[in-house]
């Protein structure tokens, strides 16, 4: 007989047939050897009240173990089903809790895992969707400049005007394409920030080189003030990256003429970083939708831009815990503040 393929109900009625078959050889042995009737009754009696307590004591194994069997399959019914897991008893001090509150953590762990998949998943997807919607416009335009130069014939001057038009596009196209590359890749964890110690003066001359030709073009003053020797732990080339994005922004909504001013604070607990310009300001109903991925205010798309560099800074400053403000009035300019932690 197999007993690990033996019902628990079965096991429990052999176990008490073999007990009872036992106890009566051994009264009856015990009588032919004493021949005393009252001592035999005794012994009837007390076993019969032993009888009595094991059955009560397996009527009561056999239900914790039934109820624990359908509790662990509910519980595991609900892993694989991904619904709401049932309820469980994480005070009790039994060996039977304890097993229970361990399938718990394995279910929570598999749920938690089970969501982050679809979260990466819905994000995988919006990326996508926002490449090939933002991919769009200069591929179309791309095709239409090639269309046009092969099918018409123009003067010498005027194809060097669509040449130029098209590599303008193709210009754009790459920066668009550099720009998801960075967004993604920070996205799915693919780049880990590392904070080192280094200087402040450092990271802001990294980021201000990038805007350099544009500031000189536009003729606006820039004015630096950083206390020297300044050190932070951070991650310097990708905080100069969402700093020169800061700076880019600047330079693209400041006027002609008009002056960008960054000033580096050492605060208690924080290192400010404000970005301070001149231009045309961000009217209150869009600075908390200024910072969403390929988003730009209405009033501004006839300046170059694709919406990424707002959400880029920051991602790159929460990932080091650190976070940004905007503080904007429209036709006096604007002052981004970023925040990273000293420790």
């Amino acid at each position: 007989m197999n007993l690990q393929n033996l019902p628990l109900r079965k096991f429990l009625l052999l176990l008490v047939t073999a007990a009872t078959a036992t106890s009566a050889l051994l009264l009856i042995l015990f009588y032919l050897f004493t021949g005393s009737n009252m001592t035999v009754a005794c012994g009837v009696v007390l076993t019969a009240v032993n009888f009595a307590w094991g059955a009560v004591l397996l009527y009561f194994l056999q239900r914790k173990l039934t109820d624990f069997t359908n509790s662990l399959c509910q519980t595991l019914n609900s892993m694989m089903d991904g619904s709401d897991r049932p309820p469980v008893d994480l005070n009790a001090e039994t060996s039977l809790s304890r097993i229970t509150h361990r399938v718990e953590r394995l279910y929570n762990i598999m749920h938690k895992t089970s969501r982050q998949t679809a979260e990466e998943k819905a994000r995988m997807q919006s990326l996508m969707s926002d490449i090939s919607h933002q991919t769009k416009t200069p591929i179309a335009n791309l095709k239409m400049i090639n269309d046009t130069l092969l099918t018409h014939n123009m003067p010498a001057a005027q194809q060097q005007e669509f040449f130029r038009t098209s590599i303008n596009q193709l210009d754009k196209l790459d920066f668009l394409i550099q720009a998801m590359v960075k967004t993604s890749r920070l996205e799915t964890g693919v780049i880990a920030l590392e904070k080192q110690r280094g200087f402040v003066a450092d990271t802001l001359a990294a980021a201000i080189n990038g805007i350099l030709v544009p500031l000189e073009n536009k003729q606006l003053a820039l004015s630096v003030d950083c206390p020297e020797g300044m050190t932070l732990l951070h991650d310097s080339r990708w905080t100069a990256e969402a700093l020169y994005n800061l700076l880019d922004n600047a330079v693209k909504y400041t006027p002609e003429k008009g002056r960008i001013q960054v000033t580096v604070q050492n605060l208690e607990m924080f290192l400010r970083i404000d970005v301070a310009d001149s231009g045309r300001g961000i009217p209150e109903s869009e600075q908390a939708a200024i910072f969403k991925r390929f988003y730009r205010e209405t009033a501004v798309h006839d300046i170059d831009g694709i919406g990424i560099g707002l959400y880029l800074t920051r991602e790159i400053v929460t990932m080091q815990g650190g976070f940004i403000r905007v503080d904007s009035t429209v036709g006096a300019g604007s002052v981004f503040s970023v925040y990273l932690p000293k420790t």
